[in-house]
């Protein structure tokens, strides 16, 4: 169907972090981007190298403004490329977005609308086409959205709410490290589970080298981290039982596995862009997440993950120590019918 013209956000910016060392999905990204600046004003804050930024700002449309990121020293680049295109946006919403996600102008639209009342927005990602390693990490989402929710690869926020902030750390789980900052400040988030936003999934190659990196995100939640590390030492356990108790014990982890995964698949609408496949690919990342954390745990003793020819240690500062950072820094708005109030609020929009 023919999209509506017109801007789908008219007083939004959309601001896109960019780092590659390589172009081989220039023509996509450019593509989505011609669409794109029909319903948004768009940044683009590329850190690539200088070859690789002509030819970004020779592909891109005219449209989109395409800058370089500000100057910072160390730590998480992408958080120093959104908070330059902040700063540059004089927009009230914005929208920021890894180069993989795609918007839909719809959804686009619900993300800059659900900004009326909130400071920051999570929508739900999805991985679209769904090769056989983008149904495996989806297990990874089905099981976050059956115990909470999912922490996607875009979120919307007010400008002046995270401005108010300050900024947020460059650490390795930077989309969390914003949500919690702004949660601090006293802002408010709003949960969309069934928002989906489409992403292009990522080489098989890329999706092998994340898996220690994902895991030690796990180093921002403490009790998830506690579980995981549990896992290893249970399934070893099960080695020394009688044969049908070992195979009892291993059907049971895997079952509970797949289960939970169905479980956050049917929430929310979730059926409609996740497959019933990608459930039995949970057991399989529980298995590969019980070894990983292990090693992420390695990574930690030797000060941190290897990250852009450095070692990053924070995965993402603890809610506790952000509300003393950042506590009192937004205003607290009366209680009115629609206005922003802190805290977290979880909305389902479909029907």
């Amino acid at each position: 169907m023919q999209e509506p013209p017109g801007p789908a956000a008219p007083d939004a910016e959309y601001i896109l972090p960019l780092r590659w060392a390589g172009d081989s999905g220039l023509a996509e990204l450019s593509e989505y981007l011609r669409s794109l600046v029909g319903w948004v004003a768009v940044t683009v804050v590329d850190g690539s190298e200088n070859a690789l930024f002509g030819r970004h700002r020779a592909a891109f449309p005219r449209a989109v403004r395409h800058i370089r990121p500000d100057h910072h020293a160390g730590g998480n680049g992408k958080v120093a490329g959104v908070m330059t295109g902040v700063r540059c946006s004089d927009a009230e919403v914005l929208v920021i977005a890894d180069d993989d996600v795609r918007y839909t102008r719809e959804s686009l639209a619900a993300v800059v609308h659900y900004l009326k009342s909130a400071d920051l927005v999570r929508p739900q990602n999805y991985f679209d086409p769904l090769p056989w390693h983008a149904r495996w990490d989806t297990a990874r989402t089905l099981l976050n959205r059956a115990w909470s929710a999912d922490y996607p690869g875009t979120l919307g926020v007010r400008r002046d709410s995270l401005l108010a902030t300050g900024g947020y750390a460059g650490v390795l789980f930077e989309n969390l490290e914003l949500i919690r900052t702004i949660k601090a400040a006293g802002g408010t988030e709003r949960i969309v589970p069934d928002l989906f936003v489409a992403r292009r999934p990522p080489t098989a190659r890329h999706f092998l080298r994340q898996r220690v990196r994902q895991a030690y995100d796990d180093f921002a939640q403490p009790r998830r981290l506690a579980a995981e590390l549990a896992l290893l030492p249970a399934a070893a356990g099960a080695a020394f039982l009688p044969a049908k108790a070992r195979l009892a014990v291993l059907a049971g982890l895997a079952g509970a596995a797949a289960a939970c995964a169905e479980i956050g698949r049917r929430r929310h609408n979730g059926t409609a862009v996740f497959p019933s496949s990608a459930t039995w690919f949970a057991p399989l990342w529980a298995s590969e997440r019980a070894v990983c954390v292990w090693l992420a745990l390695a990574s930690r003793w030797r000060g941190g993950l290897p990250y852009a020819g450095s070692r990053l240690r924070t995965a993402a500062h603890s809610e506790a120590e952000l509300r003393r950072r950042h506590a009192g820094r937004l205003p607290q708005i009366p209680a009115t019918p629609g206005s922003r109030k802190p805290g977290t609020t979880m909305d389902v929009v479909q029907a």
